[in-house]
C-alpha cells in the first residue's frame, strides 16, 4: 500500500471502531504532516481517500470531519431483539426466489436486488490472459489426473492464502468444486438425510432454504442480529431442545444482512457445536471483501475437531462466470469427496487453471484492494441516497465488507407489494420473505452496493423511496 493508502486506513479503523466519533474534527494537514513526517499532499490525498469512502467530509476554511459509520441518526440503529429460533416442518421458498432472481438479470432492471456484484470490478481481460497462457502449456493427463479433488496447482494457491490468514490448511485435503453452492450442498449431503433437521440464519441465504426444500429436510431458523450476527445464545437453546443433525451458517458479511460474528463469537460457536459433535458448513464467500486493513478470521480458524467445513469460491471476488469453489472439508473430506465424484465429478479444468494462473501472477491482491475500495464508497452512496430518499425511521446498520445492505421498514409494511411496484417501474429489490423458510420478514428488503453508483441508480433509489413512501401513507 501507497503511504496514503496506509494513513487513510489507519484513520479509517479508528473512525470505524469509534475512537473517532461522528462530528468530531480530524487533524489538520499541518498537523498531520507533523505527527505522521508526511508531505501536505500525501495528507491531502489520505482526506480524499476517507471523502471517497464516505467517512468524512470536508468543511470549506474547517477542515475534515468524521461523517461516521452511518451517516444519519435515524438509520443508526437496527431492531433490538430478534425473534426466538422456530422449526420449519417444510421448506417451501423456490417460486419466490426465482421470481426475483430472474428479473433482477435483465440488463435494463436496476440491479439493486441482484445477488451479483458488477462484472466491470472484475480483472476478465488479464483473466483471458491467464486462460489462454495456462491452456497453451496443458498437458493431456492433466485434464483428468486431478479429479475429483482439483488442480494440484490451484489448491496449492487457495493453501497459501489460508497460510496467509495463519491457517495451515493442507492443500491435499481441499476439493474444488463447481462454485461454492456445490461445495456447500456436497457438505450438506455428507452430513444430513431426509428429514432430518438444519440450523440455518433468520433471516439466511435463500440458496440454503433450496438446498434443504430440494433434499426435503427441515429448518431451525436461528435469528441473526443485523450488528453481532448470529445469535449463539438463541442457538444454545435451541440444540438443548431439537436433534440438530447440522447448521450451515455465514459468519462474516453474511447475507443478506452484512453482519458478522466477532472472532471471539466463531470461537465460542466452534466449541459450542463440538461439544455436541454437529457439524457446520461455513459459508464464507465474502470473507475476503472486507472494509479493514485485516481479513476476519473464519470460524474454521478454531476447529480443532475436524467438525468445520469451510466453503469459498472466487465467484464473488473474482470470476463469476468461472464457477470454480473450493471446500476445506475437515474430517468429511472423504465422503465429500465420494459425492463429488456420483454427481459431477470435476469443476472446468481450464477455468481452474486460468485461475491458478492468475494467483500465482496476476496481482490478486491489489486487485482486491481495490475492489474493496470501490465497494466501500458505493456502500456510502447508497446509504445517502437512503437517507435523501426513503421513509423516515427506517433501520440500516452498515456492515464493514461485502456488499449488501439489509434495510428495515416499520412491522406490517409489506416489501412483496414495493417489489412488484418497483419492478413494473424497472427496479428489482431482494424482499425480506426470500431470505426465510416460513418467508417472514416481510417488512425488511436486502438491497445491492455491488454496481457502480450511477445516475440512473440515484434515479432509481428516487424512486423506490417514493413508492415506499406512497406504501406507507396507504397503511401497507
Amino acid at each position: 500500500m501507497k503511504r496514503y493508502e496506509q494513513l487513510a486506513e489507519l484513520l479509517a479503523a479508528d473512525i470505524r471502531s469509534g475512537q473517532r466519533a461522528p462530528g468530531s474534527r480530524l487533524p489538520s494537514i499541518r498537523t498531520l504532516t507533523a505527527q505522521h513526517g508526511i508531505s501536505p499532499s500525501t495528507a491531502f490525498q489520505a482526506y480524499y481517500r476517507l471523502e471517497e469512502k464516505g467517512l468524512v467530509r470536508a468543511r470549506q476554511r474547517s477542515g475534515y470531519y468524521v461523517t461516521g459509520a452511518v451517516a444519519l441518526p435515524p438509520m443508526a440503529t437496527a431492531r433490538a431483539a430478534p425473534a426466538p429460533a422456530r422449526v420449519a416442518a417444510k421448506v417451501d421458498i423456490s417460486e419466490l426466489v426465482f421470481s426475483v432472481l430472474g428479473a433482477a438479470q435483465q440488463r435494463d432492471i436496476a440491479p439493486l436486488g441482484s445477488a451479483f456484484p458488477s462484472p466491470e470490478l472484475f480483472p476478465l481481460p488479464r483473466l483471458a490472459k491467464s486462460l489462454a497462457a495456462s491452456a497453451r502449456r496443458a498437458q493431456p493427463w492433466e485434464s483428468v489426473q486431478h479429479m475429483p479433488r482439483g488442480s494440484a496447482s490451484l489448491r496449492q494457491q487457495i493453501a497459501l492464502r489460508y497460510l496467509g490468514m495463519g491457517m495451515a490448511q493442507p492443500a491435499e485435503e481441499l476439493v474444488v468444486t463447481s462454485g461454492a453452492l456445490e461445495a456447500l450442498n456436497l457438505c450438506l449431503s455428507a452430513v444430513a438425510q431426509p428429514g432430518d433437521l438444519i440450523a440455518v440464519e433468520s433471516p439466511g441465504f435463500y440458496a440454503s432454504l433450496q438446498a434443504l426444500e430440494r433434499l426435503k429436510m427441515r429448518a431451525l431458523e436461528i435469528p441473526v442480529h443485523p450488528q453481532h450476527g448470529l445469535d449463539l445464545d438463541a442457538l444454545e437453546q435451541a440444540l438443548k431442545r431439537h436433534p440438530v443433525k447440522a447448521c450451515w451458517f455465514m459468519t462474516s458479511f453474511q447475507n443478506p444482512t452484512g453482519a458478522s460474528l466477532s472472532a471471539a463469537s466463531k470461537e465460542r460457536l466452534v466449541a459450542l457445536l463440538a461439544s455436541r459433535q454437529i457439524p457446520l458448513i461455513e459459508d464464507d464467500v465474502y470473507g475476503e471483501l472486507y472494509f479493514g486493513s485485516q481479513a476476519p478470521l473464519p470460524a474454521k480458524a478454531f476447529d480443532r475437531q475436524g467438525l468445520v467445513m469451510h466453503c469459498s469460491s472466487f465467484s464473488k471476488t473474482l470470476a463469476p462466470g468461472y464457477r470454480v469453489g473450493w471446500v476445506a472439508p475437515g474430517r468429511f473430506g472423504p465422503a465429500i469427496e465420494r459425492l463429488k465424484l456420483m454427481t459431477t465429478l470435476s469443476a472446468s479444468q481450464p477455468a481452474q487453471a486460468a485461475l491458478a494462473d492468475y494467483l500465482q501472477h496476476g496481482g490478486y491482491d491489489k486487485h482486491l484492494r481495490r475492489l474493496r475500495h470501490t465497494l466501500e464508497s458505493q456502500q456510502a452512496h447508497l446509504v445517502a441516497a437512503l437517507g435523501r430518499h426513503f421513509p423516515a425511521g427506517i433501520k440500516v446498520v452498515q456492515p464493514s465488507g461485502g456488499y449488501f445492505l439489509w434495510v428495515e421498514f416499520a412491522l406490517g409494511f409489506d416489501t412483496l407489494a414495493l417489489h412488484q411496484q418497483a419492478l413494473a417501474q424497472g427496479i428489482s429489490i431482494a424482499p425480506g420473505p426470500m431470505f426465510s423458510a416460513r418467508q417472514g420478514w416481510r417488512h425488511s428488503i436486502r438491497l445491492n452496493y455491488g454496481h457502480p453508483w450511477s445516475t440512473p441508480l440515484e434515479a432509481a433509489m428516487a424512486t423506490l423511496g417514493q413508492l415506499a413512501k406512497d406504501l406507507y401513507r396507504k397503511g401497507l
